[in-house]
């Protein structure tokens, strides 16, 4: 058995972990006034609703996007009943933990839907859910023969257990931490390399992740991946990956970001960027297409 570090080399030098661990302080870094050990709501605060039977509460983070580029891909499309509002759920100031929100996802992450075209409402939370319910309600985006169905629900649960090595993984440390720790940017930029050598060699022989048909497989790893490639997520990311390298991987992400709906849907409750090119709110196309006319 190897011998127990030296509390000495800890992080911070002398840290021993507890037998028991408390919640004495916060975590530092850019979330800590929101993160806490607890569920549940913190205040009372209802939710809006507006005129369209689909109501999305989210923020225009990569697995929000998820959602809003399906919903822009179903319009495109022509299908009947997509319309929707999406109402921006800031969780910097911990929207997420109001009563409204709670009720629809009892773990206080965005996204969530509710859709009231049916009664009772149906309530949707975890974005991969979401994009199944959604694709399944309208047969679209997700294929009805076995082998191309099952391939997109791989490829879309491959997303879901690998992204928050991604994010909450690599991007925590090389860009959120309150200070940089080698060890846990090393070990989550491994991680995030192999991933993305799984995407370029799948992609070398598949136009998209299901095969020849896009899917919401798609929709779902490319706001994270092609986010980080392209250079629109933790700054400096792309050339410390060296995502440049993918060239099967970035043909597939130039491709999917060329599409009107996705440029559409990344558009959608947008917290971050220039104040000219944020939309708070979305209840009609018009609102992203002023949006687009000020970029």
């Amino acid at each position: 058995m190897a011998d127990a570090p030296d509390p000495a080399d800890n992080q911070p030098a002398g840290y021993v972990p507890p037998r028991v661990w408390t919640w004495e302080q916060p975590s530092g870094g850019q979330f800590a006034n929101i993160n806490r050990p607890v569920s549940g709501a913190t205040h009372d605060k209802a939710l809006q609703r507006g005129k369209h039977p689909i109501q999305l509460y989210s923020l225009g983070t990569p697995n929000g996007q998820k959602v809003t580029i399906l919903l822009e891909e179903l319009l495109a499309a022509e299908h009947q009943g997509a319309e929707y509002d999406a109402w921006k759920i800031d969780i910097g100031n911990g929207d997420q933990f109001g009563s409204g929100f709670v009720s629809i996802n009892p773990n206080s992450k965005i996204p969530a839907l509710v859709d009231h075209s049916v009664d009772p409402a149906i309530r949707v939370f975890e974005s991969g859910a979401i994009l199944v319910y959604l694709a399944e309600k309208f047969g679209a985006f997700l294929p009805a023969d076995p082998a191309k169905r099952v391939a997109t629900l791989s490829w879309l649960m491959w997303q879901m257990g690998s992204a928050p090595f991604l994010g909450g993984g690599f991007g925590h440390f090389y860009v959120y931490a309150p200070f940089k720790i080698e060890y846990a940017i090393n070990r989550y930029a491994m991680e995030v390399k192999r991933q993305f050598h799984v995407l370029d060699t799948h992609l070398a022989e598949n136009r998209y992740l299901a095969g020849d048909e896009y899917t919401i497989a798609d929709m779902a790893v490319w706001p994270w991946y092609g986010s980080v490639a392209r250079g629109d997520a933790y700054t400096g990311a792309a050339e410390f990956l060296n995502t440049a390298e993918y060239q099967h991987f970035n043909r597939w992400a130039e491709e999917v970001a060329g599409r009107e709906p996705v440029q559409r849907g990344r558009l959608v409750n947008r917290g971050s960027g220039p104040e000219d090119q944020r939309l708070a709110e979305r209840h009609d196309a018009a609102d992203i297409d002023a949006v687009r006319a000020r970029m």
